[in-house]
C-alpha cells in the first residue's frame, strides 16, 4: 500500500488572508487624490494582488459615511483580518500606515 506524499508548508509559504480595506475620500481632492496614490504604492510593494480596497466617495454616498462614524476625509479602514484599523490622512507616513495595516516590510 502507497502512502499518500502531502507537502508540507513552510511558514513562509504559508497563504496569508487577504487584506480587506476602506478609502473614504472626497470627489478629487488633492488629499484624497495624495492617499490613493500613497496607497496604491505601497499596495503594489508589499500587497501585490492579496488586498481588497473599495474607494468610497463621501460626497456621493454622504449617509454612508455618516453611518460608518466616518467625519474627516481621507480615512482608511483596515476591516479585517483582526485587529481593526482606522487612519486619518494622506498616508503619506508609509511606516505608519504600514504599521497600523500590520504589513511587514
Amino acid at each position: 500500500m502507497r502512502r499518500k506524499k502531502t507537502p508540507i508548508k513552510s511558514p513562509a509559504s504559508a497563504v496569508m488572508p487577504a487584506l480587506v480595506m476602506r478609502l473614504y475620500v472626497v470627489n478629487n481632492a488633492p488629499n484624497s487624490l495624495l492617499a490613493i496614490a500613497n496607497l496604491a504604492a505601497i499596495c503594489k510593494e508589499f500587497l501585490h494582488d492579496n488586498f481588497k480596497l473599495e474607494i468610497v466617495d463621501v460626497l456621493a454616498e454622504p449617509l454612508r459615511a455618516l453611518a460608518d462614524g466616518i467625519l474627516v476625509t481621507p480615512s482608511l479602514a483596515k476591516l479585517s483580518p483582526s485587529p481593526a484599523a482606522n487612519i486619518v490622512g494622506n498616508l503619506s507616513d508609509k511606516s505608519g500606515v504600514m504599521r497600523a495595516l500590520g504589513i511587514r516590510g
